[in-house]
């Protein structure tokens, strides 16, 4: 029997259609870029999360020389909200990157690592986050769920 999987988003021109409070949330992880550290790869990354009661959590990409040991904005987002923000609900993350040499104009996608991450964290919180992937200029794209990013995703019910 053959089945179909089928992802729904929205790809906006520019961030200039976002709403205010997305266009603010994407504009925060902007500024954070300069926080991330990539020597080695020069792929700057930074992550920012809305909280539902309004607060916010960051992250950016910390690389290593011993390139597995580094950590991905989503990953360092995520782990900072389970400590400060545990058990809140994060409904949106802005996710926006830098390429110090190459383009930065189309939006970017959480690795799979990232995206296996947040799939948990949804499940662990019973809800959705809804992603907002752009970058320095150009189209964005507007997910409502981190679990569109990962059909067919492993979780804790397959270990039953």
């Amino acid at each position: 029997m053959e089945k179909q999987i089928n992802v729904n988003y929205i790809e906006l021109a520019s961030e200039d259609e976002l709403a205010a409070s997305d266009r603010a949330l994407l504009q925060q992880a902007k500024d954070i870029l300069y926080k991330a550290y990539a020597p080695y790869s020069n792929f700057l990354v930074a992550a920012v999360g809305r909280l539902k009661d309004g607060g916010t959590v960051a992250g950016t990409n910390q690389e290593n020389a011993s390139f597995p040991v580094g950590i991905c904005a989503e990953r360092v987002l995520l782990s900072t909200a389970a400590i400060l923000h545990r058990n809140e609900m994060i409904e949106t993350i802005a996710i926006t990157y830098q390429n110090i040499d190459g383009d930065s104009s189309k939006p970017i996608s959480p690795c799979g690592v990232c995206r296996q991450s947040l799939v948990e964290y949804e499940q662990r919180i019973n809800g959705k986050i809804r992603l907002i992937l752009a970058g320095e200029s150009g189209k964005v794209i507007v997910l409502e769920s981190a679990s569109d990013l990962l059909p067919l995703s492993f979780g804790s019910s397959d270990m039953l």
